[in-house]
């Protein structure tokens, strides 16, 4: 859902106007800073690439990965338990969701406000989130300072209180960004969305619930879902910064040996995404309030331990996934400036995948805008790639993945985490790179037929294509 969620506001920038061609114009002298910081950085890229990553484990068999980093005194932590909002029983969407609001509200013998205090005290930072597939927890503290902070950490995760007072003011929280959503396009259309590729799996339900569900939550709910998500068997934990090897492993014990042994997840089916066919979305508000069409592309996409997923990696990023540099940008922005930002991506999750493609422009420019995106898509099925366009969408692939992945103790230990959840091994970011060169034309091209041959399915927001309706 939070993808979505980001895909839509990437494509509702602004209203495009006569000025378009002005902004084309400086993206020129913009790639060019942009390729000069990518050559400044270059020495920073390899010495990331040379990262040494420790595969740790604790005596009770909690394992981390661990990158020691001793020239600031921080660590850094991000976990994941197994589930997530797939979690969520009929009629109670939105528990996983809300339980994760609570962790940092009150546990142990500390009650919401002894423990806010606390973790100020020991200038930690503690966050949770409700993902489709997990609950991911992110942790960053002063490492002169950890035992008070991994003391605050053990508690949240193993025994949190959800207590009454916090637990109705998350709930007046989340109910009251419900209320102000259900007037809200764009999370109406998310919702629409989600119902037409998934129709009733549980991606298709809304993560933060509903005004019926929610209602419906008592703690014993939320104490009933923490004992069965967080169990050892389905923990993930990557840790970056001022801690050596030993005393991560009797942390991990300390923080996490106490859990269950085993979850106790309801089981969650893959799902083959529904495509084909239209969802059109219409603001229920004046037309002049929303001047632009949003536009949304489903094909099929591939799962991450596909043999061909690097074909289709790059596929993507020829497509729309290079910022300035693909052919949708090239066509729908540069040459006839219909929209500020045109994209594809690749959206993996644990039970479905698909390929997306979004981007926003005048209403009376949406049916032009649409026709323009198929047919380029229709001539990279067609013609496939160039050779020269492969070798640049390799070089961007392997030079990218520092830039976005590995500039901070934070994005590395958010990094690790994902590189485990997708079996990757230690070794990953050694391998990736021989792994997008031995790529060849001919597979790429069929990647290009099995991925973009099929019918879309099609989301438009905002007034009917043409402006007409």
């Amino acid at each position: 859902m939070n993808q979505h969620r980001a895909a839509f506001a990437q494509a509702l920038p602004f209203p495009l106007s006569a000025a378009q061609g002005s902004v084309a114009r400086f993206a020129t002298p913009l790639v060019i800073v942009i390729l000069a910081i990518l050559f400044l950085i270059l020495p920073a890229l390899r010495a990331h690439a040379a990262m040494n990553i420790q595969e740790v484990k604790s005596e009770k068999g909690i394992t981390a990965w661990l990158v020691e980093d001793h020239t600031l005194p921080i660590v850094t932590m991000d976990l994941v338990f197994d589930g997530g909002t797939t979690q969520d029983p009929a009629g109670k969407e939105g528990l996983a969701n809300l339980m994760t609001g609570l962790l940092d509200e009150g546990a142990g013998d500390l009650d919401s406000e002894t423990f806010q205090v606390q973790l100020d005290d020991a200038g930690a930072e503690m966050s949770f989130d409700a993902q489709r597939d997990g609950i991911h927890g992110s942790m960053r503290l002063l490492s002169e300072r950890q035992n008070a902070a991994f003391d605050l950490v053990r508690l949240a995760v193993n025994r949190p209180r959800f207590d009454k007072e916090p637990v109705e003011r998350i709930r007046a929280q989340l109910l009251s960004e419900i209320i102000a959503n259900e007037r809200e396009p764009h999370v109406i259309a998310e919702l629409a969305w989600l119902r037409r590729l998934y129709g009733t799996h549980p991606y298709s339900r809304p993560p933060e619930g509903t005004k019926q569900s929610l209602a419906h939550i008592t703690p014993a709910d939320l104490s009933a879902f923490h004992k069965t998500a967080f169990g050892r068997d389905g923990l993930h934990v990557a840790v970056v910064g001022d801690i050596d090897a030993k005393a991560l492993s009797a942390r991990l014990d300390q923080l996490f040996g106490d859990l269950p042994q085993k979850q106790a997840l309801a089981p969650v089916s893959d799902v083959t995404p529904k495509l084909g066919g239209w969802t059109l979305v219409k603001s229920a508000l004046p037309q002049t309030s929303l001047p632009q069409t949003s536009l949304q592309l489903a094909f099929p996409g591939i799962g991450r331990s596909d043999p061909e997923f690097y074909a289709a990696q790059l596929i993507n990023n020829i497509l729309g996934g290079s910022p300035f540099t693909s052919r949708l940008f090239q066509e729908v922005r540069e040459k006839r400036g219909l929209a500020y930002g045109v994209s594809s991506s690749l959206e993996g999750y644990q039970h479905s995948n698909t390929l997306v493609v979004t981007t926003s422009t005048r209403a009376d420019r949406a049916a032009e805008t649409l026709d323009l995106i198929r047919q380029v898509i229709k001539e990279l099925v067609d013609t496939g790639p160039t050779s020269a366009e492969l070798e640049a969408s390799k070089k961007y692939l392997i030079g990218a993945y520092a830039i976005n992945n590995l500039g901070s103790s934070s994005s590395i230990s958010a990094t690790l985490v994902e590189l485990q959840l997708d079996n990757l091994g230690t070794d990953y970011i050694q391998r990736r790179p021989a792994l997008i060169e031995q790529v060849t034309l001919d597979q790429v091209r069929a990647a290009a037929k099995k991925l973009l041959s099929a019918e879309p399915a099609i989301m438009v927001v905002g007034p009917p294509l043409g402006g007409k309706g």
